[in-house]
């Protein structure tokens, strides 16, 4: 079972977390602080790190350092705030994802399997090869999209977008991560790209006008895909 590595000063946010992801069938170590997680690191040897952004004594991005410096073991960090600032800060500092508390634990659980997934895990260590929404379905492995049985054939840029959103049913994704996630900052500022690849998304997927299934839009925000 996954090792979830959890750093939460918030003792009843720490004990909901834990048992949440215990129930998910995580198995994890939950700590108050920055200096006793990096202890528990090299002890421990979690698959990921679930990290507050605001901790006592040493923050959790001098924390996000420190494990970085030494190990690549995937980082989620959590933060109170949504500021793109802290995001951004926390991500040059060595976080491959993040989520701003409060959190569901389906979202938390869906980001987790998420990072797994882009470190690219065991064949069936975590989650499954093949997913199916309605008439959708997504080979992650192979890389091919099926619609009611028949091939949909998607451009790189096409692909990458519908593995990103559908890594996380129900999660909006703001334009800017998505630049982030499918382009790699190689455009980073234009977030058209991101809406004319989605138009392009639909057309392929046979979405209807208007109403779409799968890909949603989340105005002034960006989107989020809907698993039906």
């Amino acid at each position: 079972m996954p090792r979830v590595l959890l750093i939460e000063d918030d003792s009843a946010v720490r004990e909901g977390v834990r048992l949440g992801l215990r129930r998910q069938g995580h198995d994890v170590t939950a700590v108050p602080t920055g200096e006793e997680g990096l202890e528990r690191l090299r002890s421990f040897r979690p698959d990921v790190v679930l990290l507050d952004l605001m901790l006592p004594g040493m923050s959790g991005l001098d924390v996000c350092r420190r494990i970085r410096s030494t190990d690549q073991v995937p980082i989620i960090m959590a933060t109170a705030r949504g500021d793109d600032m802290d995001i951004i800060v926390g991500l040059a500092a060595g976080a491959d994802d993040y989520v701003v508390k409060p959190v569901r634990a389906r979202v938390l659980e869906a980001r987790i399997r998420a990072v797994l997934r882009r470190m690219t895990t065991p064949a069936g260590a975590v989650g499954p090869r093949i997913e199916t929404y309605g008439d959708l379905t997504i080979d992650r492995t192979g890389l091919e999209v099926s619609l009611r049985g028949e091939p949909v054939v998607l451009a790189l840029s096409e692909m990458r977008l519908l593995l990103t959103l559908s890594a996380s049913p129900g999660q909006v994704l703001s334009r800017q991560q998505l630049l982030e996630a499918v382009w790699e900052h190689g455009y980073h500022g234009d977030i058209r790209l991101v809406d004319a690849c989605v138009k392009r998304l639909r057309l392929k997927m046979s979405e209807p006008p208007g109403d779409p299934r799968y890909i949603q839009t989340v105005r002034g925000f960006g989107y989020r895909f809907r698993s039906l």
